[in-house]
């Protein structure tokens, strides 16, 4: 375990070497004599804590440079605990050394119980600073086009994006309900040469099928009841920029003969049109139905398939990118407290390990909408598990014993797989491992009904 760096500033050598010893131990130790040294040994060394003695050369006798050290120190890093060593006579100085920055202090003799106590509470408030200020830094500064995410699950899907975004090429994003499929579109039309151009999304599964191709090619007046003028379709208004299909899937099969076509032409006609319209857009689609499953049921056509997925995109789910479920969380944090009108919102420890406990089942938009109840929901500046709604682990309230968390545990993981196959039983039973019949003996003894 690597020692934390501590600095002793003391005009007393006996003193110094008497605190060295007694905690080298525990820290990996640094000497100074005044503020020269110490404060060249402070910009090389980088300790966390520094004990500082407020009476130095060349003034020994007032606190002059011990002051003026503590005042450089905090510039160099505010992060940095001071604590105060000082004699019977010079308590007031030190008060006016805590008012000035510094995190505590200790009267001489110091009594080394007291001194190491105080030093692993000093060093973990700097552990925790540190982390605060890392994860800001990384939801405030450099997201990947809104994107956020430092787990190794992701870098490889920013980077693919990265390459894919200069061509013109098709893309087709794999994922659950709730990754951010979206968000992947929009990055792709961002890092592309057509960023200045249309973002135009449509939900496929949104829009009923008697009105989905006109909502895609757009009409001629007189074309069905109701048309009574020319409009233009999603995929003519993306003209020079991205048009993104989300839950292609859904796509029925007469209008994906269409789509098809326009892939491979650049070209649609209106609803009740004759006239070929070239079209100059870059297609992304996106979907969480399994296209392979469904190319083999003949609900969806191979040669579509090949047509959008020339670069393929898969999006993990939150329950694998364990190291950004917190980095998310305190994002959504920042945002809906300050909506809420509320400041310094922190998550307390439980809530932390309830989240990372937790499957996310909904991924990132499950995980969003649960900070935002939090928000809202809370008292004081403690975010807590029973905000989040996510008591034990997010088993539910009643969850007290091995074999209620037990139960949980399948039920979750049952559920999860019986909506990912639309409640198919051969699918889910395969990707759990089991047989139908022991599926079936679940379900009855979890009351999940068969239907």
């Amino acid at each position: 375990m690597t020692k934390s760096k501590l600095l002793i500033v003391d005009d007393d050598e006996e003193i110094r070497t008497q605190m060295k010893w007694a905690l080298a131990a525990d820290h990996e130790i640094f000497l100074a004599e005044d503020r020269a040294s110490a404060i060249d040994t402070f910009r090389t060394a980088q300790p966390s804590a520094v004990l500082l003695d407020l009476g130095l050369p060349p003034h020994p006798g007032n606190p002059t440079e011990g002051l003026a050290i503590l005042s450089e120190l905090i510039s160099i890093d505010r992060l940095v605990k001071v604590i105060i060593i000082s004699g019977q006579g010079e308590k007031q100085n030190a008060l006016h050394a805590i008012g000035n920055g510094a995190y505590d202090f200790l009267v001489k003799p110091v009594d080394m119980t007291e001194l190491k106590f105080l030093l692993r509470r000093c060093l973990h408030v700097v552990q925790l600073e540190k982390e605060y200020a890392a994860m800001q830094q990384l939801v405030q500064g450099d997201t990947f086009e809104g994107m956020i995410g430092t787990s190794t699950q992701m870098l490889p899907v920013f980077e693919t994006i990265r390459k894919v975004a200069t061509s013109d090429a098709p893309v087709l994003i794999l994922g659950e309900s709730g990754t951010g499929k979206e968000m992947a579109a929009r990055a792709v039309h961002q890092k592309s040469n057509r960023r200045t151009g249309p973002f135009v999304a449509i939900n496929c599964s949104a829009i009923p099928e008697t009105l989905l191709e006109s909502e895609l090619f757009g009409h001629e007046k007189g074309a069905f009841t109701g048309a009574h003028a020319q409009r233009k379709g999603r995929i003519e208004s993306a003209t020079e920029g991205t048009l993104f299909l989300d839950e292609i899937g859904e796509i029925p099969l007469p209008i994906q003969v269409k789509l098809l076509r326009f892939l491979q032409e650049q070209t649609i006609e209106r609803v009740g049109g004759r006239q070929e319209i070239r079209i100059n857009t870059r297609v992304v689609a996106a979907t969480n139905v399994d296209l392979k499953k469904a190319m083999a049921n003949g609900s969806f056509r191979e040669d579509l398939f090949y047509r959008l997925a020339v670069v393929a995109v898969t999006l993990p789910p939150l329950r694998d990118r364990e190291t950004d479920v917190r980095l998310l969380a305190q994002f959504f944090l920042n945002r809906f407290a300050a909506d809420a009108k509320k400041t310094n919102l922190a998550f307390d420890p439980d809530a932390i390990r309830a989240m990372k406990r937790h499957t996310w089942p909904g991924n990132v938009r499950e995980l969003e909408n649960c900070v935002r109840r939090a928000a809202i929901m809370c008292e004081g500046r403690r975010v807590t598990a029973k905000d989040l709604e996510l008591s034990l682990a997010g088993l539910g309230p009643n969850v007290t014993t091995l074999k209620d968390a037990r139960e949980a545990v399948e039920r979750q993981m049952l559920q999860q797989a019986l909506k990912k196959y639309g409640g198919k039983i051969a699918p889910a039973a395969a990707e759990l491992g089991l047989s139908r019949p022991t599926i079936y003996e679940l379900m009855d003894k979890l009351g999940i009904n068969r239907e």
